[in-house]
């Protein structure tokens, strides 16, 4: 666990050749997982556009450093729009005011504290009256700009000290796993069931979001070399390292699904 002053500044190194890419300039907050899905990057030379990386491509949180695989983990926000829209909302969590659903303030955000190995926001930091106390994020029902919406329950579920969110974590997840294991089969077959309804609407009312996207993706990755294998979803090579990206290569990225299409993005140079 880690909490966001722990993270920001910290040098960015690279694993394969030692070097360092720059400092953690902010967080870059999704407020609908929940989560930490990027860190900005603060590098020493004059940049056009701001650079990030994926949370999911960091290799560990340490006392002294972030580290990553290689140089090539650093996007441009520009070529992955969902990023770009994240950073545009200025979620910030700290300094916000934490607020119920019937609009009872419970206190303000201090710090909040994040889970290294998935980037899930396990908990805040508030200062309640004259105390300070923890908030689990499970009371949490909005991240906004400047509220933090939480459950009528918040005030009976604040901690003394961070360090219990772990323990509550663990206890919850081994609860997690005892109810899935009895509900399994039931919870798949309606879990199916939803998912196909959910996903023929989602279809009907992206079709043209969905189009625009990927006219997008074209034209921001057409004419652009490949650093690394790109693979498709079964594991065969899909688009050779030192291919020069044409319209015909990006579509079949895009066929493969969202995955193959971000793992395409995040590995082109000019």
């Amino acid at each position: 666990m880690k909490n966001s002053a722990q993270i920001i500044g910290l040098p960015i190194i690279s694993i394969s050749d030692g070097a360092q890419i720059g400092k953690v300039k902010t967080l870059v907050i999704n407020p609908e997982k929940g989560s930490l899905d990027f860190l900005t990057v603060e590098q020493e030379d004059v940049q056009l556009s701001l650079k990030a990386i994926p949370f999911k491509k960091v290799v560990g949180i340490g006392e002294f450093a972030v580290t990553v695989e290689n140089v090539h983990d650093v996007i441009d926000l520009s070529e992955i729009p969902i990023a770009n829209q994240l950073v545009n909302k200025q979620i910030r969590i700290k300094n916000t005011k934490a607020m119920t659903r019937k609009g009872q303030l419970l206190g303000e955000v201090t710090e909040f504290f994040v889970d290294e190995e998935t980037g899930e926001i396990i908990g805040v930091e508030l200062r309640v009256g004259d105390r300070q106390a923890v908030l689990p994020s499970a009371s949490i029902l909005t991240y906004g700009k400047d509220i933090l919406v939480v459950s009528e329950d918040a005030p009976q579920s604040l901690l003394d000290e961070a360090r219990s969110l772990i323990s509550r974590q663990e206890g919850e997840a081994a609860a997690e796993d005892a109810f899935d294991e009895q509900t399994a089969p039931e919870q798949e077959e309606v879990s199916a069931w939803h998912s196909n309804i959910e996903a023929m609407v989602e279809e009907a009312e992206n079709i043209e979001a969905l189009q625009a996207l990927r006219e997008k993706q074209i034209a921001l990755l057409r004419g652009k070399r490949v650093t690394k294998d790109i693979f498709d979803k079964n594991g065969n090579v899909l688009i050779a390292a030192g291919t020069v990206l044409t319209e015909e290569h990006i579509q079949k990225a895009q066929d493969e699904g969202p995955s193959v299409i971000v793992d395409l993005s995040m590995n082109v140079e000019a």
